[in-house]
């Protein structure tokens, strides 16, 4: 294993996973990163595993939510991304969020902190070929901001350019918004209130909806071409769908406020880090024009003063047709000392790509040391991902956790709790069974 040599190109989640994974076992790895001498529009911190949209790693329920599960199965492995969520937790409910900077710190420091591992700071332009059969190997971790020759280089190799466009939601300062007209508190009281809401009459709602239908866009032709993600939608997106489909959904009332006189709709704001200052607008992904923004979204009447500390932007995301070229280990058909890994691969969510990293790297390592290959089912959430990008699909799209590509259970449970429950069991049995294996 001395002599074996593997390079991870990325340092976002997937790369960071990866890298961890394999150095900490005592492969000699080499991390390469374009930052922080180059960054892509979308990232502004020099360390590695930058979160970018949200700070959420979406639901903890591991028996309730699939990407729940996917969280627990990645702790079974040994997930650096789930160590650090958990180092730089901040309250979300049920859900699983994080201090931006504190999350990608660690993660930073755990990965300088490897006598295995060497960071080269520069953008790579070409795609390696590492010869197979040879004790080389490179991890292609690049994410869906791709830049470059690089970018070039690899859809040239791997066929088909796919791509969507996603957003982020806009953060602002804490002390700027007005608790007068705010209250905290959790959906149903599901939480020790981790929320702060803000809520809207019927009017100023409607005033609201009709402004961010009329507000102007940054990339107004990109949306005309339908190739936004449904799990990301901008908000002004969302409002063009109907007047009352934001009170439906992002803004929904129902289980907040006075139940005796409920709000008409309300905006669920989370903290952004550890100490409350700054607060993430829940679900408000938008693509319009930063001084639209601030017009916009001051109308929420505890947010008439606020300061925006980052206004949300869209950008595009690009993907490679993972079935055509690579393997259920995230190996390259053509050459198996070459894997991808990461949201590249057609994975979607930070947690799915910090997961594909992390099988990339495990099923690389039972190769370089002769264990016998872990492979995984699609009772697993992560062996569910594995089919997925490894599956032949003429129209294959992003994939989020879901219960949905999950092998069905042979007995039928109606209730969708206890179904759901009964899934987990199972999936949790097959990855310690597995992980047991060797």
């Amino acid at each position: 294993m001395k002599d074996t040599k593997v390079t991870v190109i990325g340092g976002g989640l997937a790369g960071s996973e990866a890298a961890f994974y394999l150095a900490s076992r005592g492969v000699q790895v080499t991390l390469v990163d374009m930052k922080p001498k180059k960054f892509t529009p979308a990232h502004e911190s020099p360390n590695f595993g930058e979160l970018v949209c949200s700070n959420s790693l979406k639901s903890n329920d591991a028996f309730g939510n699939a990407c729940g599960l996917l969280k627990q199965e990645m702790r079974l492995i040994g997930s650096l991304t789930m160590e650090a969520a958990e180092h730089s937790r901040v309250p979300a409910g049920s859900a699983l969020a994080v201090d931006r900077e504190k999350f990608s710190a660690y993660i930073t420091e755990k990965l300088k902190g490897l006598e295995t591992l060497t960071v080269v700071e520069e953008e790579v332009e070409k795609l390696p070929e590492p010869q197979e059969g040879s004790n080389e190997f490179v991890i292609v971790a690049t994410g869906p901001l791709t830049t470059g020759k690089l970018f070039q280089d690899i859809f040239e190799k791997t066929g088909k350019q796919l791509h969507f466009y996603d957003a982020s939601a806009p953060i602002v300062s804490a002390d700027s918004i007005d608790m007068e007209k705010a209250f905290v508190g959790d959906r149903y009281g599901n939480g020790v209130g981790d929320y702060l809401n803000a809520p809207m009459d019927k009017e100023t709602y409607y005033a609201f909806v009709q402004e961010l239908l009329s507000a102007e866009k940054a990339l107004l032709h990109e949306f005309e071409k339908g190739e936004i993600f449904e799990g990301c939608m901008p908000i002004e997106v969302m409002a063009s769908r109907g007047a009352d489909t934001l009170r439906y959904g992002t803004l929904k009332p129902i289980g907040l406020g006075d139940r005796q006189n409920p709000p008409y709709a309300v905006v669920q704001m989370r903290k952004e880090n550890e100490h409350g200052e700054a607060y993430n607008l829940v679900g408000f992904q938008t693509n319009l024009k930063f001084p639209e923004q601030k017009r916009v979204f001051s109308m929420i009447p505890a947010l008439k003063n606020a300061e925006f500390l980052r206004y949300g932007v869209m950008h595009r995301n690009t993907y490679i047709h993972a079935p055509s070229v690579l393997n259920s280990d995230f190996t390259f058909k053509n050459n198996k000392n070459l894997l991808f890994a990461g949201q590249i691969t057609g994975v979607e969510g930070y947690v799915e790509s910090a997961a594909s990293g992390l099988l990339a790297a495990m099923h690389l390592f039972d190769r370089i040391v002769g264990n016998a290959e872990k492979k995984l089912t699609d009772f697993t959430v992560c062996g569910a991902l594995e089919k997925h990008v490894s599956t032949e699909n003429a129209d294959f799209q992003p994939m989020n956790a879901n219960f949905g590509i999950v092998q069905p259970l042979t007995v039928r449970i109606k209730n969708k709790k206890d179904r759901y429950r009964a899934l987990a069991e199972r999936a949790l049995e097959e990855m310690r069974k597995v992980l047991s294996a060797n």
